[in-house]
């Protein structure tokens, strides 16, 4: 099927590589994960809107987060849910719906960066320059950062994917579970030197963005944190810090794994559920880090819990 139409508009996925007695235990695994993202990142981002006491700085920004990783799985694992059940040969994907897939994969690994970068600036700001933070984290900041956040992630990926969907296609096998950037552009049987280029270059800027702002941020905050003689701020900075960083870690290692995997065909299962597992490890983590975290989740919880408690009592 691979080779009979040019610039088809039905493409043919290359599902997960699952035997006949592990389908379900995958399917189960996967649906469990889906819905215990969705719970848990919907209950964030309720919790932040009805808690005036959340209505800060950085829970504002914080919310993007949550609302990146619902939107990052809802783009990807309902249809893989529903492709694990069907045959091979009925793994079939209308060309546009492939590319608004794409896109929306893209925008979800570039978003993830682009929030924990103005994520490191409120908590620079906080630790840094505590007396000036109300007065630098308006809520025009907020909104600033939270629209450059998501306008840097589209314009980026538009681009990227500009240039993928400007390639005529002799191919129709997507050799992924879902559809991104380098499965699209696979199809094509031109040269693809500008999209090498241009996705080097895009993954460079971002990660020297991401990572610079990242270790720029905690040099300044370790130097605040040596030099200060308040062990409380201390303490305080460095436990706020250390959630952002873990979070930020995770991310950073399963995207680079990804990215890396794609440069060897030989490791395709190993990309694919590599691929899947960014999309769920980092957002199952993010609100149990988050609100592990967070004093002021931790109490309304635990006022929440004691109302229904006094209640059912």
């Amino acid at each position: 099927m691979e080779n009979e139409t040019f610039n088809s508009l039905t493409l043919q996925l290359e599902g997960l590589k699952v035997t006949e007695t592990s389908v379900y235990p995958v399917f189960l695994f996967f649906l469990f994960s889906y819905l215990f993202i969705m719970i848990l990142n919907i209950a964030i981002i309720i919790l932040v809107c009805i808690d005036k006491s959340l209505h800060q700085p950085m829970y504002l920004l914080f919310s993007n987060l949550p609302v990146n990783d619902i939107f990052g799985n809802s783009i990807v694992l309902p249809r893989l849910l529903s492709d694990l059940l069907k045959p091979p040969s009925e793994l079939i994907i209308g060309y546009y719906e492939c590319v608004v897939q794409a896109f929306c994969t893209q925008m979800f690994g570039t978003m993830s960066h682009t929030v924990l970068m103005i994520m490191a600036f409120d908590r620079y700001v906080a630790i840094c320059n505590p007396l000036r933070y109300s007065m630098i984290m308006t809520n025009r900041m907020v909104m600033k950062l939270t629209v450059s956040a998501w306008g840097l992630a589209l314009v980026l990926v538009g681009i990227l994917l500009g240039l993928t969907i400007r390639l005529s296609r002799c191919r129709t096998l997507i050799t992924n579970p879902f559809c991104d950037n380098a499965s699209l552009f696979k199809l094509s049987c031109e040269s693809v030197v500008i999209n090498n280029i241009y996705g080097l270059t895009f993954t460079v800027v971002l990660l020297t963005s991401s990572i610079g702002s990242i270790v720029f941020t905690y040099t300044r905050i370790t130097m605040v944190c040596l030099t200060s003689r308040n062990k409380s701020v201390n303490t305080k900075a460095l436990k706020t810090c250390s959630t952002h960083l873990v979070v930020y870690l995770i991310m950073l290692f399963c995207g680079i794994l990804v990215i890396l995997l794609h440069r060897f065909p030989q490791y395709s299962d190993q990309r694919k559920m590599s691929a899947i597992l960014f999309h769920i490890i980092p957002c199952s983590l993010n609100p149990i880090i988050y609100g592990v975290q967070s004093k002021e989740i931790r109490q309304f919880l635990s006022n929440a819990f004691r109302s229904r408690k006094v209640l059912s009592s």
